[in-house]
This record gives structure tokens, C-alpha cells and sequence, in this order.
């Protein structure tokens, strides 16, 4: 083996025990709770072997189907850029599709995109929330006296693990991946230890168990599925984290480890239970040997805890790809491995959702209250990944339109039996989710009409910069000393700011930069080599294109100082001015937008990164125009 391929594949390893700290932790402390619920909703009708065994059956096959030929064989393949999740099946419809959609089918997808990502945003406040205090209680149980201290202990764990966010996902799967590995390698050999004791439960593979179980006990069997679904809750997060790890660690991470192992604990608690029904009570820790029972309360705890992190990850993405996308206003993004572009931390996410799990916990104070609310987001969010992706595989990969459906149709029979299972829980709690869901598919809604609108209102204002120069031909105004540099999305186009200030202040600068910024899918661009292209114009402008890796920290006025240098641009950094410019949408005849979404839009604009401090502008160089915007 090469070098190069010893190094290639030492970081695949790398990358896969990364990713089970970080994207298997939900779905692999399943084993805690999935089995032991499933029976519980079952056992005033007895536990005789058909159930034991129909319930096995339906929980390992929901973990072949859903996680193995689902996420890992299928979906994952769908990364628009590299990045999963939701509203990475989007992307790809919107702006990738072979076929192009009507304008209706891009009105419904993009409703069911962003709505299923502000479901799994539900999902990522009520997951850290649920496993901290279900480990704490766990703590309070063994040591009654400690009970009280449940909640304050909850919430110092809760800090932590936000603050701990900040040194990246690759480093916290570095610390939580060991730990995953002892945890699925223990629960694997307790798997074993009783399956020896009572093989017979090796019959469970066989479908035939679960089909016959639902078919014999009707409403009350399909009602099981929502206890069943427990097993999976972490395969929509799985997708979602896709661009912080890649497909092939993942998929490495399940086949070799996570899988295996789950499966054999479900086996060895569904052995126990056969032998002896009185274990249902709590048939993971009744399978644990006596001598390893002390041991296995504080992995299982550890284990608890880590199961958020696959959420808070999951949302970082699902941020960045709704900012590219253009649902959410440009925040704070530090990207934290020169590896893996997908790798990133964002601040204000973070905080949100370390304030949701605290409010969760002090307002249900309990683990038995959430989990009523645990569940429906994540089956309602699959279902709307297997729509997405159905219109996927037809107008982006050109499957036949029986396959696409004979596909994505077996997903969703199975998807809507789990959805249908699971609604019962909205009453009871479920409807934290839905209405947390809510709120933020509004959000996200408004900044994308309200863009879209400031899109339209400014279009027709924007005029071509050569055509802006061949009018100073015919009009020179009055030039003043110094050089103005004014940011710009489109090197093309003359900035909204320019003009402005042309047409208050009647004056244009000896030197004019129009400076475009681009972030390149790569973590640094070469400095010397490659970042600038400068093209000068008339009237002492210069269009200048700056290239920058997701790593680089853009800082405009060093890259000016280069210019200077560089490229002989005359100008003298005592004098240079930055022009930005602030749009405010104002009630006019127009009325795209109703008075409410004015308002919050207002507000979501004002929380945004500002360029200042995004390009490290000296504020007291920095001059704002505001701009109002009739709509």
C-alpha cells in the first residue's frame, strides 16, 4: 500500500470513529429505552413468544429498511455540494434538476423542504434535552437523596455540552467517538452473553414475525410502531450530517460497528425477556450482568449524553445550507477542520438551541413528560424526504417512473405506519414540536419572500458598470481625492451604494474599487498565486474579484494593502472609505409583503452578520447608505 493510500485510508478510520460519537449517539443509546417501551405498551395482553418475537422483528427490520437501504444505500448518495439533509434534496431539485419544475411544483417542494427542516429543528431542542435528563434521572434513581439535584444538574450538563461546541465537530467526535466505540462494543457483548442462553431468538430476522404481528392484533399493533420508531429517531440527523463526516465514514461507521452491535443488544434483551417476562421492566439493564452494572450505569450515562450531539451538529448544517439557500440571514459560520468543508460551529445556533433544552427541561421537568413529544418531528420530517427524494430520483437521475415509485412507495408505507402511530402523541406533548416547527418555518419563510421581493423591487434599478461608465463619458461629475471601495455580490453590475451616493452627494472618488468576495469549496486559496483578479476600467475604477477557502478570514484592508503594492493601484490607505449599503422595506402600493412580515423581516435583517464585521472593516472608515424600498 502507498503512503498516500495508508494516509487515505487511516483518515476514513479517523472520519468513521468521528462519526459515531457524532452521528450515531441518538440512534445507538436506543437500546435504553426502544425494546423496553415497545413491551411496555404490550403487556396487558401478555408476552407470549409471537409478541416478543414480532417486536424484535419490527425493530430490526425498521433499522435494515429505514437506516441501511434508506439513508445509507440511497439517500446519502443525494449531497448537493456535499452537504446532506433535507434541504440538500432541495437544492438539488431547485437548481440542479435536468427537467426544470413549474413554477407550482417549486412553490410545494420548497414549503415541504423548509417546513420538514424546521421540524428537524424541533427535533434537535427536544433530543439534548431528553437524553440529559433521562441519564440524570438515572443518577437520582440509584441515589434517591440526589432526586432534587436532577434538574440544576441537568442544566449545568446542558451548558457544558453547548460550550464544548465551539472546538468543532471533528473535535468533538475525537472525544466522543472513543467513547461510542467502548459503548457499542459493551452493549454487543451483552447481546451475545444472552442470545448463547436462548438462540432460539435468532428467529426474529425472519420478517414473518413482524407482518404476523401486525396483521393478528389490528389498530392496538400498528399503535406499537410508535414505541418501535424509538429504534430510528437518529437516521434523519444521520443524512443531516453528512457534510461533517462524508458518506463513506458513515456508511463504514454502521456496517462494521453501530449496526452489529445494536442488533445483537436487541436480540440479547428479546432472549431475556423470552426466558424470563418479568425483565420487560427494564430489560437492557436486567440483561447486564451483576458485575457490570455500576460500570454500564455511567456509560449508559455518558452515552445518554453524547446521543444530542448527532441534533446540534445536524442543525449547524441544516443552517449553513438554509443561509446558501437563502432562508436565513448570514450569520457567524466558523468553519473548524481545513479537512472536511462541512465541519463548522455556529454561535448563534448554538446559544438558540442550548436556551430551547434548557426551557424544555425546566418546563416538563421530566423525561417520562418529554417523551411524549418525542417522535412525531422526526417521522413527519422522513416522510418528507422520501417525497422530496422520489422527485429526485425522476427529474435529477432519470429513474423510470416505476422504479421511483415502487421505491420510494415501499418507504413510505413503512414511514406513514410509523407517522400514523406516533400522532396520537400530539396532545400529550407532541405539540411543543409541531409548534416550535412552526415558528421557525415562518422565520425562514419570511426572510426568503422578503429577499425575494427586495430581489424584485431593486432588478430593475441595476445597471451594467460598463454602461455606468460610458454615461460618466457624457456626464463626468466632480471627482474628489481619496478612494472609495464599495462590496458587491455581482462585479458586473454598479453597486446600489455608488449610485446612491452619486446622485445625494454629487461626487465620485479619484480611485473606485468594486470589490466582489467568493468563497471557494476548498479550505484555503494560495494568497500569492491565486486570490486577486484585477480588471481596470475608466474614470479610475477597478473590478476586483477576490477568491477566499472556506478556512480564509476575508480581511479587506490587508488585501488592499496588496492591491496597493501589487498591482500599483494608486491610493493611500489614510484614505480610503467603505460604502455598504442597508435596504429598508417600506408599505407601498405594492404589497407583496403584509404588514407582520415587514416587521419581522425589519427585525432578522438587523440580526444578521454585518459586512463590517464580517470583512474586518475599520468602523470608523465604514459609511452606510440606507436605502428604502416601497413595496
Amino acid at each position: 500500500m502507498s503512503d498516500q493510500a495508508h494516509m487515505t485510508s487511516q483518515r476514513l478510520r479517523l472520519l468513521a470513529l468521528g462519526a459515531l460519537g457524532v452521528v450515531y449517539g441518538d440512534i445507538g443509546t436506543s437500546p435504553l429505552y426502544a425494546l423496553k417501551e415497545s413491551l411496555h405498551s404490550r403487556h396487558h395482553e401478555g408476552l407470549g413468544e409471537p409478541t416478543v418475537l414480532g417486536i424484535l422483528s419490527l425493530i430490526l427490520w425498521a433499522l435494515i429498511l429505514i437506516v441501511s437501504v434508506k439513508y445509507i444505500a440511497i439517500i446519502m448518495r443525494a449531497d448537493y455540494k456535499g452537504e446532506g439533509g433535507i434541504l440538500a434534496l432541495l437544492a438539488l431539485l431547485t437548481s440542479e434538476a435536468k427537467r426544470p419544475l413549474g413554477k407550482t411544483a417549486v412553490t410545494v417542494f420548497a414549503t415541504l423542504g423548509v417546513f420538514g427542516a424546521a421540524l428537524l429543528y424541533g427535533d434537535g431542542v427536544i433530543t439534548p434535552a431528553i437524553s440529559v435528563l433521562s441519564a440524570v434521572e438515572g443518577v437520582g434513581f440509584a441515589a434517591p437523596s440526589l432526586a432534587p439535584l436532577v434538574l440544576p444538574l441537568t442544566v449545568v450538563i446542558l451548558l457544558v455540552l453547548f460550550i464544548f461546541q465551539r472546538i468543532g465537530t471533528g473535535g468533538v467526535g475525537r472525544i466522543f467517538g472513543p467513547v461510542m466505540t467502548v459503548w457499542f462494543l459493551a452493549i454487543a457483548a451483552i447481546g451475545v452473553w444472552q442470545m448463547i442462553q436462548e438462540p432460539g431468538v435468532l428467529r426474529a430476522f425472519n420478517p414473518y414475525w413482524g407482518v404476523t404481528f401486525l396483521t393478528t392484533n389490528g389498530p392496538s399493533g400498528l399503535l406499537v410502531l410508535g414505541s418501535v420508531f424509538l429504534a430510528v429517531t437518529g437516521a434523519e440527523a444521520l443524512y443531516a450530517d453528512l457534510g461533517h463526516f462524508g458518506r463513506r465514514p458513515i456508511s463504514l461507521a454502521w456496517h462494521t460497528l453501530a449496526l452489529p452491535a445494536l442488533a445483537l443488544n436487541y436480540l440479547g434483551q428479546g432472549a431475556l425477556v423470552l426466558r424470563d417476562p418479568s425483565a420487560m421492566e427494564n430489560p437492557f439493564f436486567a440483561s447486564v450482568p451483576s458485575w457490570a452494572f455500576v460500570p454500564m450505569i455511567a456509560l449508559a450515562t455518558a452515552a445518554a449524553v453524547i446521543a444530542s450531539q448527532a441534533l446540534i451538529s445536524g442543525a449547524f448544517s441544516l443552517t449553513l445550507q438554509a443561509i446558501q439557500l437563502g432562508y436565513c440571514p448570514r450569520l457567524e459560520i466558523r468553519h473548524t477542520s481545513s479537512d472536511e468543508c462541512g465541519q463548522i460551529y455556529i454561535p448563534q445556533v448554538n446559544w438558540a438551541l442550548m436556551i430551547g433544552c434548557i426551557a424544555l427541561v425546566l418546563g416538563f421537568g421530566s423525561s417520562g413528560a418529554l417523551a411524549s413529544a418525542y417522535g412525531i418531528a422526526v417521522t413527519m420530517t422522513m416522510v418528507i424526504t422520501t417525497i422530496l427524494f422520489i422527485a429526485v430520483t425522476r427529474r435529477l437521475w432519470n429513474w423510470p417512473i416505476g422504479a421511483s415509485i415502487l421505491v420510494g412507495g415501499a418507504f413510505l408505507v413503512v414511514e406513514l405506519g410509523f407517522l400514523a402511530a406516533n400522532i396520537i402523541k400530539i396532545p400529550h406533548g407532541g405539540w411543543f414540536t409541531l409548534v416550535a416547527a412552526g415558528s421557525i418555518f415562518i422565520l425562514m419563510r419570511t426572510w426568503k419572500r422578503g429577499r425575494t421581493a427586495l430581489f424584485e423591487r431593486i432588478q430593475p434599478s441595476l445597471l451594467p458598470l460598463d454602461l455606468f461608465l460610458e454615461n460618466l463619458d457624457y456626464s463626468p461629475p466632480t471627482v474628489v481625492p481619496g478612494c472609495a471601495v464599495f462590496l458587491t455580490s455581482n462585479p458586473d453590475t454598479t453597486p446600489l451604494a455608488l449610485l446612491h451616493n452619486l446622485k445625494h452627494n454629487k461626487v465620485l472618488h479619484q480611485t473606485v474599487i468594486i470589490l466582489s468576495v467568493k468563497t471557494e469549496l476548498r479550505a484555503y486559496v494560495e494568497p500569492e498565486v491565486e486570490r486577486i483578479s484585477v480588471r481596470s476600467l475608466s474614470h479610475g475604477f477597478h473590478q476586483v474579484v477576490a477568491l477566499y477557502g472556506y478556512m480564509d478570514e476575508p480581511h479587506i484592508p490587508q488585501l488592499l494593502e496588496r492591491l496597493r503594492e501589487e498591482r500599483d493601484i494608486p491610493f493611500s490607505p489614510n484614505d480610503v472609505t467603505y460604502f455598504v449599503s442597508r435596504e429598508r422595506l417600506v408599505k407601498g402600493s405594492h404589497g407583496k409583503l403584509k404588514n407582520w412580515e415587514m416587521g419581522l423581516f425589519s427585525v432578522q435583517s438587523k440580526h444578521g452578520t454585518s459586512p463590517a464585521d464580517f470583512f474586518h472593516l475599520p468602523p470608523d472608515r465604514v459609511v452606510e447608505i440606507g436605502m428604502q424600498i416601497s413595496f
